[in-house]
């Protein structure tokens, strides 16, 4: 009796393994998958192109010859002057960047029918060997002003900073920023970001705000006790900021945090008044984001040589 219950019981375990599956974790359960991402801005710099605009859905591209639409939901498609490539595959969004397959490089170099070197050789040899630190203000917890239409300073900041660094990276300069995403990041440690890297110039960009609804224009910042190099890159910047169309309120004096703790040149830039509401329209469009940014690296590099 025992001898058979034995064997039943071995017989049962048998089945039971049989009929168990391989447990396989598919992408999207929690596997890391292996395949390699990076950031559409470095995308941008491997290909030679300039990101123009970022949205939830898509984010192109350009330079003088090519423009690449990549839609950045599920299943979405890439374009390359408005030629289907197929789809963008995987994506993942985190704090506020964007980051694909680095498998699309390839794809869109090929479909683009020109050889592109991964960077691009400075106009202006020599003087644009330095290193510019960009600093969008505000982030995560901390959305700084809200306009009167309903939306943060933070997010306006980030992205104006974003098209400043591509255009910059176009000129074949080296840039950092202080923050890529929606983050949180200390006034000091946004200086020492700068200090770290020896940055040529610091840059922070920000809006304002007031009661008064009908105060209108941007300004440059310095610290009261700014170097001649820092003024002079201030002028630089709202010289250039002045063929956006908004009014000049000047190059003023304020002890921020991140002017002080700076060693190097160091500016800070408010792009216009978030309380008004003609400038709150404009500084949310994706166009007027892009004037202002090119305003903003015209100024570098006028500064720079």
């Amino acid at each position: 009796m025992r001898f058979k219950l034995t064997i039943l019981l071995v017989a049962v375990g048998l089945a039971i393994a049989g009929c168990q599956q391989p447990q396989v974790t598919t992408p999207g359960e929690g596997l890391l998958v292996s395949e390699k991402t990076i950031s559409v801005y470095q995308l941008a710099g491997q290909l030679g192109l300039s990101i123009t605009d970022i949205t939830d859905t898509h984010v192109t591209l350009k330079n003088s010859t090519n423009t690449v639409l990549i839609f950045t939901y599920s299943g979405g498609q890439v374009y390359v002057n408005t030629r289907a490539i197929g789809e963008t595959g995987r994506v993942d969004k985190v704090g506020g960047s964007v980051y694909i397959s680095e498998s699309l490089v390839g794809r869109i170099r090929a479909a683009m029918g020109v050889a592109v070197r991964p960077s691009v050789r400075p106009e202006y040899p020599g003087k644009l060997s330095g290193c510019i630190v960009i600093d969008a203000g505000h982030g995560g917890q901390d959305p700084g002003a809200t306009s009167c239409t309903g939306y943060y300073e933070k997010t306006v900041n980030l992205q104006v900073a974003r098209k400043t660094v591509s255009l910059l990276r176009q000129r074949g300069l080296k840039v950092v920023m202080t923050r890529e995403g929606d983050e949180f990041i200390e006034l000091e440690e946004r200086a020492a970001i700068a200090n770290r890297n020896n940055a040529q110039l610091f840059v922070s960009i920000h809006c304002d705000s007031m009661e008064k609804s009908s105060k209108q224009g941007f300004t440059t910042y310095v610290a009261r006790s700014g170097s001649r190099a820092s003024r002079r890159a201030a002028e630089a910047i709202a010289g250039a900021m002045i063929k956006t169309g908004l009014e000049n309120q000047g190059v003023r004096e304020a002890d921020y945090k991140v002017l002080i703790y700076t060693q190097g040149p160091a500016v800070l830039v408010e792009l216009g008044y978030l309380s008004n509401y003609q400038e709150a329209g404009l500084l949310r469009d994706s166009a007027f984001q892009n004037r202002l940014a090119e305003a903003i690296a015209e100024g570098i590099i006028d500064f720079l040589t």
